[in-house]
Formats: structure tokens, sequence, C-alpha cells
């Protein structure tokens, strides 16, 4: 079930099999779409409307290849701002992580799909669950790099164009709406803090910034030293605010991705909306300038 309604649009967080928050903001998202009552439970009725769906296997095998392995990594990443940013890059830290968020999941679960492997080289044929797009025909206008990052997470390239989107801090999830109201993709997200909350009310996307670098400054971040020097932390999967960042009207504030995945509606963040990498990316496939976004209790 996790698998399909991550096809679908409705991130159920982490592919690990397992029940929680995630998957069950999925369920309901999957039962509002589909005018079914919201359980947030798989009963009945929700159980039928997946049924055309049934030929979806869950996990498939695959062979690595040299290109799906390429990096750059970088073993060790600091904590330390000032140190992150002479970095060349935040990239994956070895090849296990980079599958693992291919494959919409954690290097714990590929673990656990695949017991008796124990090398990650090209060659090596491992389980993963099934997150492979119908199509990687990326919008025209991407960057070579954008595309490549969008592949990599096997983000599918065919998704309904946003009218709107609603975060709504009571159920922690992201939800996006097309023109005539209707529910067309929902995720659970991380959202603001008691120290740093969501700003309530009506704002807009601005703009999508792929790959982005991200300004560690200070001045605007909670509970880092007045005299720290900002700092411009460098690109990658790993960067605070992951693969990409939409901006909103709002200063300061947007809808991004992670670099800790499993952390996505468990931590909280500097009064952002956090998102795995995979559900940001599809996200920002759905958007453009203009987008209205609310905020809302």
């Amino acid at each position: 079930m996790q698998v399909v309604l991550d096809k679908l649009g409705f991130g159920p967080g982490i592919l690990d099999g397992r029940g929680g928050t995630s998957l069950t903001n999925a369920i309901k998202g999957f039962q509002e779409s589909r005018g079914l009552r919201v359980t947030g439970t798989p009963d009945a009725a929700t159980l039928a409307a997946l049924r055309p769906y049934a030929g979806v296997r869950p996990t498939i095998e695959v062979t690595l290849d040299r290109d799906g392995m390429r990096g750059p990594y970088v073993p060790v990443i600091p904590k330390d701002y000032a140190e992150q940013a002479k970095l060349p890059s935040m990239a994956y830290r070895r090849p296990l992580e980079k599958l693992a968020e291919r494959f919409h999941t954690t290097p714990q679960v590929l673990a656990e799909l695949n017991p008796g492997v124990t090398t990650i080289a090209p060659g090596t044929k491992i389980t993963v669950p099934n997150t492979f797009p119908t199509s990687r025909a990326y919008p025209a206008d991407a960057t070579p790099a954008w595309r490549a990052t969008l592949a990599s997470l096997n983000v599918e390239a065919k998704v309904p164009q946003a009218a709107k989107i609603v975060v709504d801090k009571s159920d922690g999830v992201l939800r996006v709406l097309d023109g005539q109201g209707r529910l067309i993709g929902q995720y659970t997200a991380t959202i603001g803090s008691s120290r740093d909350p969501l700003p309530l009310g009506n704002w807009k996307v601005l703009h999508v910034s792929p790959n982005p670098d991200w300004k560690m400054n200070p001045k605007i971040l909670k509970g880092v030293s007045d005299d720290k020097q900002a700092q411009i932390i460098p690109p990658g999967p790993n960067n605070p605010v992951g693969v990409v960042w939409i901006d909103l009207s709002k200063e300061h504030y947007g809808i991004h991705g992670t670099s800790e995945p499993q952390q996505i509606g468990r931590a909280q963040s500097n009064g952002c909306v956090r998102l795995t990498n995979w559900d940001a990316a599809r996200v920002a496939l759905m958007v453009k300038g203009g987008t209205p976004v609310l905020f809302q209790a």
C-alpha cells in the first residue's frame, strides 16, 4: 500500500512496510481525494479503490550499475557550519545513502530487504521498494543538474499542476489542490516549532530554486549564537534545505527538502515547511511562481 500511495502522490514518508503517522496521513489523503469516508485505515472501501493498482509490485529486484552508483560522496559531514561551508558539496555520505533516497527509504530498510548482501557495488543485485516513475520527461526548461537530481530520486514527471498549496499545522501535512479545490497530493511535513511557529496566512510561491546552497544566518536562526559568522553551505542532498527550495512571499520562509528524511513529521523546523527530498522535488514540479500558499492552524 505504501508504494502505491507514494506513486499516486499521497506520500507515506519512508517506505518501510510499517504503519505510522505518515502512512495514516497518506491513507486519509487518498480517501479524501476519492470521496471516501476519511478514516486513516485501509477499510473495505479504501481497498476497493486501490484495487486497480493491485498489479503494482511493492518491491523489485535491480542490478546496480556504475552510473547509478557514481558520486561524488562526502564520507564525513561535520556538524559545524563553518566546516560545512568548506566542503565542495553536501553530497551523500556513501552509495547506500544515495540508494536509500532513490527508493524513498532508509539504509536500514534496504539492509532488511537484503539480508544476504554484504557488498554494494556495480553488478550487485538488490531488492528495493518499487519507486520507479512512469516517466522521466521532466520540464524542458529544467537544467541538466536538476533533471539528474529528479531522476536520481525517482521523481514522477507526469504530475498534475497545483492551483493552491495548503499547509495545515493541525495535522502536519502539506496539501496540493487543483483548480476545482480537489486534493491531488498530500505529504507529511515538519512544520515550524514552538520557537519558530508557522507564519499563518496567505502567501504565494515566488520561485523554485533547484539544488540550492543555503545561507546560515545567525541573526535569523533561533538557537544559533549571534557571534557566529554567516556561512554559505554548498548544495547537495545533505544540505539543510535538501535538494530544492520553494521560495515564498513571506521573507526567509520556504518549502524545502531535508538531509534527514526519517525525521519528517517528528522533528521541528525553523518555521519553514520541510519534506523528504523526493516529496519536495515532486511538489516543486507541481508549483510555479504565483501559486497561492495558505498556512493555517
